[in-house]
């Protein structure tokens, strides 16, 4: 991926740049583009004997200049039904399941590690779901015991968790503190009272202002919030008073997601109201207004989704063209392997990608048969990796330089991508991209619509257009 600094000019601006009839045009499903390719391309024909051997690959190679690990925990379990939720999950009030879980995990990290070897250094940590905190505070220390004894963590090394702030006080943070974690993510979607009955989730302001505000004194080094528009009841002035709130409680970073609502593929969105639902121009304006507002009160755009302070790290890496992109969106990161652990869990070693299976029955099986849970993936190819290194560009750096492009990836990037180039010329002629003989530069309007101009590179869509199975772009 090139590392290019990001042009000044690539910072956002007015929504007044979308008209309507972009909007009409964009409000079409398309990737997140946290893989390339994206996981619905993954086969059944690249298993657990595949990941295995791209395991025994990287320990092989392994040597002095090995980058570190990022892992990736995977915690299914959830106390109560969110009613936009599209994630892997299981609710259950029997936190009892959680210790027959620990030792599945448990499992599966000593396979993983017998093939990998033992002491590989890890960067970052990262406990998603879910609500990992369904784990008792015994269970999270039995759990991080384990992967200190089969890991080398680095001296400030990430290490990450999800909360749901409705599960967690004072002193539980405490705890959490002294597990090693130094980084939280919580879940905050929406702080409107009628937009939080519509979809199960009510948590009071107060309740996540005084979380926050323990975290900070336990000295934890940075909190994200998670908020979400195109939710049920919204509307410009209700989101409107939720970032107000937003900016108040002032997390270091803010990852603002568009609601996807795929009712045919995810169960619990059928019990959301459709015609409570924002239209596109409602959305966009929403997102507008947050890049407006969160850029007032000294927040950096990241680009597509996540926000930071000027001083998080999050932000210094775009400043300086070291952003990357994975499952779990935006990271500091080098493109390094990840160890996924858990049901559904989705893996990257080398030049390939892997996915757990996707119920707790089936995961559990085959870690009792002593195999590796991994059901589906994918082993790159050439031109995977360098469309994947395009479209990576793309996303994190708004840039794509086509000589450094050409001589990382050994290609004639113009030659290559002839037909890609072509089929960017309406999006330049529409002030999305700019284009030269030299290089692509996403617009300060383009970076409203960037999956769009990232899905121009994806070469398995221009063969395939059924894009139903992704959300909407706007």
């Amino acid at each position: 991926m090139s590392s290019l600094p990001i042009p000044a000019s690539a910072a956002p601006a007015p929504p007044a740049l979308l008209s309507a009839s972009l909007l009409r045009r964009f409000d079409v499903p398309g990737p997140r583009y946290t893989s390339y390719p994206t996981a619905d391309r993954f086969v059944e024909a690249f298993g657990a004997e595949e990941h295995a051997q791209a395991l025994r690959q990287r320990r092989d190679a392994a040597g002095p200049r090995a980058l570190p690990l990022s892992i990736y925990v995977h915690i299914p379990f959830c106390e109560s039904l969110c009613y936009y939720c599209a994630c892997n999950k299981i609710v259950t009030r029997h936190h009892a399941r959680a210790a027959e879980y620990l030792q599945d995990l448990l499992t599966e990290l000593r396979l993983q590690v017998d093939l990998l070897g033992r002491g590989a250094p890890v960067s970052q940590l990262h406990l998603g779901g879910g609500t990992p905190t369904f784990f008792s505070d015994e269970e999270l220390g039995t759990l991080i015991a384990a992967l200190r004894g089969a890991f080398d963590f680095l001296p400030g090394a990430e290490c990450a968790i999800e909360v749901d702030p409705r599960t967690v006080d004072e002193a539980r943070l405490a705890r959490l503190a002294a597990l090693g974690f130094n980084r939280l993510s919580l879940g905050v979607q929406d702080f409107d009272a009628q937009v939080q009955k519509a979809v199960h989730r009510i948590q009071p302001a107060a309740q996540v202002f005084a979380l926050t505000e323990a975290a900070r004194r336990l000295g934890f080094s940075s909190i994200n919030a998670d908020l979400i528009y195109g939710l049920p009841r919204q509307s410009r002035a209700s989101f409107e008073r939720t970032l107000v709130q937003v900016v108040a409680l002032r997390p270091d970073r803010i990852a603002l997601y568009a609601y996807a609502h795929l009712p045919e593929r995810f169960k619990p969105q059928r019990r959301i109201v459709a015609e409570e639902l924002p239209d596109a121009a409602t959305k966009i304006d929403m997102l507008a207004r947050a890049i407006e507002r969160l850029g007032e009160a000294g927040y950096a755009y990241i680009g597509m989704d996540h926000f930071a302070l000027p001083e998080d790290p999050l932000a210094v890496a775009r400043r300086q063209g070291r952003l990357h992109r994975n499952f779990q969106g935006y990271s500091t990161q080098p493109d390094c392997d990840i160890v996924a652990l858990g049901v559904s869990a989705i893996g990257r070693v080398g030049a390939s990608y892997s996915q757990n299976a996707k119920t707790l029955d089936d995961y559990r099986d085959r870690l009792r048969q002593g195999r590796l849970p991994v059901v589906r993936g994918l082993a790159l190819g050439r031109d995977d990796v360098v469309r994947r290194s395009a479209i990576m560009a793309v996303m994190c750096q708004g840039r794509i330089d086509f000589e450094t492009m050409g001589a990382a990836n050994l290609i004639d990037f113009p030659r290559y991508f002839a037909a890609e180039l072509q089929a960017l010329q309406p999006l330049a002629a529409q002030g999305l991209v700019r284009l030269d003989a030299h290089e692509l530069e996403v617009t300060p309007a383009g970076w409203y619509v960037v999956r769009a101009i990232a899905m121009v590179f994806d070469r398995y869509l221009q063969a395939d257009r059924l894009r139903t199975r992704f959300s909407k772009i706007i």
